[in-house]
């Protein structure tokens, strides 16, 4: 649910996203797919507002798709926040994760594990190749 035109938005996400398109979409409503996956949104009004409680997460492989995704979420008034988190321009919370921060911070190597973990928590973009260094 948005707190405005729920059309602009779909478009925005639309023109990031591969395999995205509008199914329909209005000022009170917008249908749209984002990747093959199927979301309905709605005009909330102005007292609705997004938080932490729901984000979605970019699983990608490498430092330029990061970099693409988290550029293109950021315009136009996106706002960076810590651990490869990004607030929209629309509010909406995303996480842009490259696969091998899952791996390394869920290594049986506990220590490298935890410098990878230490490194990330420093990060607001995620860098993958400091990432690489930090796990040694």
């Amino acid at each position: 649910m948005f707190n405005a035109n729920p059309e602009e938005a779909a478009n925005f996400y639309v023109s990031i996203f591969k395999k995205s398109k509008i199914l329909r979409a209005n000022s009170m409503q917008a249908d749209f797919i984002l990747n093959g996956q199927k979301f309905f949104s709605y005009n909330g009004g102005p007292n609705f507002q997004f938080n932490w409680g729901v984000s979605f997460m970019i699983s990608v492989e490498t430092q330029k798709e990061v970099d693409y995704y988290w550029n293109a979420l950021l315009a136009g008034g996106g706002k960076e926040s810590m651990c490869g988190w990004i607030q929209d321009k629309y509010g909406m919370w995303w996480q842009v994760t490259p696969k091998i921060l899952l791996q390394l911070v869920s290594h049986k190597d506990r220590a490298k594990a935890e410098r990878v973990t230490q490194a990330m928590l420093n990060m607001q973009k995620i860098d993958i190749a400091a990432l690489k260094a930090a796990a040694g």
